[in-house]
C-alpha cells in the first residue's frame, strides 16, 4: 500500500486488540478515520475466526489516516507507544496468542528511520525493566476486518468499556505513564504535572481545591462552565492535562458540564466508588489526579454515556488561545473543512 497525496497519509500499527487502538486512534486530532483489519499474514482475505485461530500469521492492525499538516508521523508513534506493553512479546494484556503482537508497519524510508528511532529512545530511556520487543516491519496487504469490527467503541461503547477496563489495559497505561518523570513529551504532545499541596492551594481557589482533593462538588447552575458555549477545550485545573472538548458538549439539563467523551481517554481514570447509598463511577484525571465528577449511562448517542463534570475541576481554554497556552495540537478540532 502506498502513502496517499500530500495532505493524506497512511500508518500502520498492531497494538493487540484493534477495537481498543482504533478507539484510541480516532480522537487524536489529525486523523481523517482508522480502519480495524489485519495485515502480516499469508493467507489473503482471511477471516476474525481464521485470524483468531493464530494459524494465518495476521495481526490485528489499524491503518490510520491522518492529516500532516495537523498530526505529524512522530505524533502517531508517540501515542501508540502510550497505549501498548511494547514488552510483551505473548500478546497484550488479556488478549494471548501471535494475532495480538504488536507491530509498526513503515509505508516508506522515513517512516521506518523514524519509528526505529522511536523504538531505540523508549529502550535507551530505561521506561521499562524487560527488552521492547515491539516488531517493525514493512506494510503488507491490509485487509479490512468484519464490519461489525469496525467503530466498535462507539457502537457498543457499555459493551466496549467493560472490555478494555477488563483487559487490564488501561490500569497498565495509568501505572506505566502517571509517573513524575515520564519519558519527555515528543513532539504534538503536552507534558502535564501536579504541583504539591502548598503551591496548589495558591494556584487554586478554596472550591477548586474542595473538588478535586477533596471529592466535593459544586451547586448545580452555579457553576461558569454548566452553559458555556464557546469552542475550545477543557483542561484540569490543577495539572493543564487536555479533558474534554466543546464539540462533545451537550447540555444534560442537570446543571453541571456534560461530555459524551473524552478528549483525551488516556488523561482520564474511571473507577467504581460507593457514595449516597450507591455505586457510581468517578472521573479523575491521570496526572493530576483531580476529581473531576462522574461518568453515566443515560447521555446521547453515539456513546450513551454522560460525563457529568464540575467546573471547578475544569479550565476552559478557548480555541483562538490554543496555541498561546500550549495546546496547539488541537487547533485541527475547530478548523471549518
Amino acid at each position: 500500500m502506498h502513502i496517499e497525496s500530500s495532505n493524506k497519509k497512511i500508518a500502520t500499527f498492531a497494538g493487540g486488540c484493534f477495537w481498543c487502538s482504533e478507539a484510541d486512534f480516532e480522537k487524536i486530532p489529525g486523523v481523517i478515520d482508522v480502519i480495524s483489519g489485519y495485515i502480516g499474514g499469508d493467507k489473503k482475505d482471511p477471516t476474525y475466526q481464521e485470524v483468531c485461530e493464530g494459524s494465518t500469521g495476521h495481526l490485528e492492525a489499524i491503518q490510520v489516516r491522518y492529516d500532516p499538516t495537523k498530526i505529524s508521523y512522530q505524533g502517531l508513534l508517540n501515542v501508540f507507544w502510550k497505549h501498548i506493553d511494547p514488552t510483551d512479546p505473548g500478546g497484550q494484556f488479556a488478549d494471548r496468542g501471535s494475532q495480538y503482537q504488536t507491530a509498526i508497519f513503515y509505508h516508506d524510508g522515513e517512516q521506518k528511520k523514524m519509528a526505529e528511532n522511536s523504538k531505540e529512545a523508549l529502550s535507551r530511556s530505561g521506561k521499562f525493566a524487560k527488552p521492547i520487543v515491539t516488531e517493525i516491519r514493512p506494510a503488507v496487504n491490509f485487509y479490512k476486518a468484519e464490519s461489525y469490527h469496525q467503530n466498535y467503541c462507539q457502537r457498543n461503547p457499555l459493551k466496549y468499556r467493560n472490555y478494555r477496563w477488563g483487559s487490564g489495559r488501561d490500569r497498565f497505561i495509568v501505572e506505566n505513564w502517571a509517573e513524575k518523570k515520564p519519558i519527555p513529551p515528543a513532539e504534538g504532545e503536552i507534558g502535564c504535572r501536579k504541583p504539591d499541596e502548598a503551591e496548589l492551594r495558591k494556584k487554586i481557589t478554596p472550591l477548586q481545591f474542595e473538588v478535586t482533593q477533596k471529592n466535593g462538588t459544586e451547586p448545580a447552575f452555579q457553576n461558569p462552565y454548566w452553559d458555556n458555549k464557546k469552542e475550545g477545550i477543557y483542561v484540569d485545573v490543577v495539572s493543564g492535562e487536555p479533558l474534554f472538548s466543546s464539540l462533545d458538549k451537550y447540555d444534560s439539563g442537570t446543571g453541571w458540564p456534560s461530555f459524551t467523551k473524552p478528549l483525551e481517554p488516556n488523561h482520564i481514570v474511571e473507577k467504581e466508588v460507593s457514595s449516597f447509598f450507591m455505586r457510581r463511577t468517578e472521573v479523575k484525571s491521570r496526572d493530576g489526579d483531580s476529581h473531576l465528577g462522574h461518568v453515566f449511562n443515560d447521555g446521547p448517542q453515539p456513546t450513551g454515556l454522560r460525563y457529568c463534570m464540575n467546573s471547578a475541576a475544569l479550565r476552559f481554554v478557548s480555541k483562538e488561545n490554543l496555541e498561546k497556552e500550549g495546546y496547539g495540537e488541537f487547533k485541527g478540532l475547530f478548523v471549518k473543512n
